[in-house]
This record gives structure tokens, sequence and C-alpha cells, in this order.
């Protein structure tokens, strides 16, 4: 399972980078769910936008302060809570109940939602990047990869160790945009398990960039920087140069 260390020091931040403001805020999807998110705008925006997909925690505070970690890098950010549609809006800490609301959760539900963190990225308010992508974490990696095949407009999609990789393979004639695969070596779905499923994803004619980090767990990059910070700074670097290549030039 995705868990994090709680005790864990922040993220690092970004060198030169600023977030012009962040903070919580809900949003509000076509069939009307209401549901947790928290933004962060770019004080000087590079032209990505982004909507973060967590894992089973739903809006834990580690994805808010990855929200904000993206503005830092110039990329305009949207990390957004699962559980509008089933659950109270509270705190997604630790004290979070969350197993009691993952079996509810549904394909289309979790689709509408991203397409309003989408919609809101569009916005003025949200930064009006020229390109959109989405990143999730465990459960979240399967999501966001699958959200190329939702009609977002999405130019790419990347995930972290993405739960039941081969669930994406129906998917495939209906995506659009880019993959990126960022692997556990020591994941508990081996690798090699990630790579059959990214061969047939190229197979059907769309693109994957796949990287594993030899010796890094599950989780690795939601968990300390100590002792996987190498392979963390790499993930890092890794997605901002995926979302340059696919941000059109002004």
């Amino acid at each position: 399972m995705c868990y994090s260390d709680d005790a864990r020091p922040p993220l690092p931040p970004v060198v030169g980078g600023g977030a012009a403001n962040h903070g919580d805020f809900h949003l509000t999807a076509a069939d009307g769910n209401g549901f947790m998110a928290h933004h962060a705008r770019a004080a000087a925006a590079a032209g990505s936008g982004i909507v973060i997909l967590p894992d089973v925690r739903g809006l834990h505070p580690f994805f808010k302060e990855l929200a904000v970690r993206f503005a830092e890098a110039g990329v305009d950010a949207v990390a957004m809570d699962y559980f509008g549609r089933t659950a109270d809006d509270e705190d997604r800490g630790p004290g979070f109940d969350w197993k009691a609301e993952i079996a509810k959760m549904t394909p289309e539900g979790i689709a509408a939602d991203v397409r309003a963190c989408v919609d809101y990225l569009a916005t003025a308010d949200g930064g009006r990047p020229r390109a959109i992508f989405t990143v999730g974490f465990c459960m979240g990696g399967g999501i966001s990869w699958s959200q190329i095949a939702k009609g977002h407009g999405l130019a790419g999609a990347i995930g972290f160790y993405g739960g039941r990789p081969e669930q994406i393979l129906p998917l495939v004639p209906q995506m659009q945009g880019e993959l990126l695969f960022l692997l556990a070596g020591d994941d508990h779905t081996p690798p090699a398990q990630f790579e059959k499923v990214a061969d047939e994803v190229r197979a059907g004619g769309i693109p994957v960039d796949s990287h594993t980090y030899p010796g890094a767990p599950h989780s690795f990059f939601d968990r300390t920087y100590a002792e996987h910070r190498g392979a963390c700074d790499d993930a890092w670097r890794r997605m901002l140069d995926f979302m340059r290549r696919l941000t059109p030039a002004t």
C-alpha cells in the first residue's frame, strides 16, 4: 500500500522558484459533485499545468505540498481529493479512514472530477497553461495513465508505480497523448509487468517513456528523500523534461 512517513522532512524547495499563491478550495464537477482540492499558481509560469492524483489517502498533506513544489518550478498545479462523492470534507491526514471509501469510487466519477481540475487550470485563475498533464501515485498512477483516454485534451500523463497497470490496456484505442512510467525496482508489482504493459501500449501507437529505479521501494517518491534522494531527484527532472517537451512554445 501507499503510505508516507508523516514525520518526513518537507520536499526541498526549487532553487529560484516561487509559487504566486496556493491554498485549499473546492471544485464542482459537471455532474454537480463538489470536492476538495488544493491549487498552487506559479509566479513565473512555464506554460504547463498539472492535475495531481493522490494515492489511496486522497488529498493528504503531501500532495498539497507537491502542488506547491510544481508551482515553484513554473507549473500551475491542482491536487484533488477522490472522496467528495462519499465522505464528508475533513482532514485527509492519518486519522482519515480511506479504506471505507475506496470501494465506492467509480471511473466515471473520477474522470468527471479530473475534468473539473483541467477546466479550472484552463481559466485565468488556474493559470491558462498551454499544455495540461496528470501525475498520480500508486492507485493514482494507474488513474493518471487512464485519463489520456477520457477526452480531457491532455498532452500527457505521468504515473509512479501505478497499481495494476494492465487495467489501462482496454483504453488504448481511446488514448490521445503520451505516457511516462516512473517505476520502483523493488515494487510488489514487478517492473517487468509494467514494461510488458508499456510495450502493448506502444504497439497501440501511444508513446511511452518508462524508467525503473533499481532498489527503490514502492512509494519511494512520497517518502523521505534521505535514502532515495537520487531516485527522487531524477524522477523530478524526468517529469519536468517530459512536460517541457510536450508543451508548445508561445
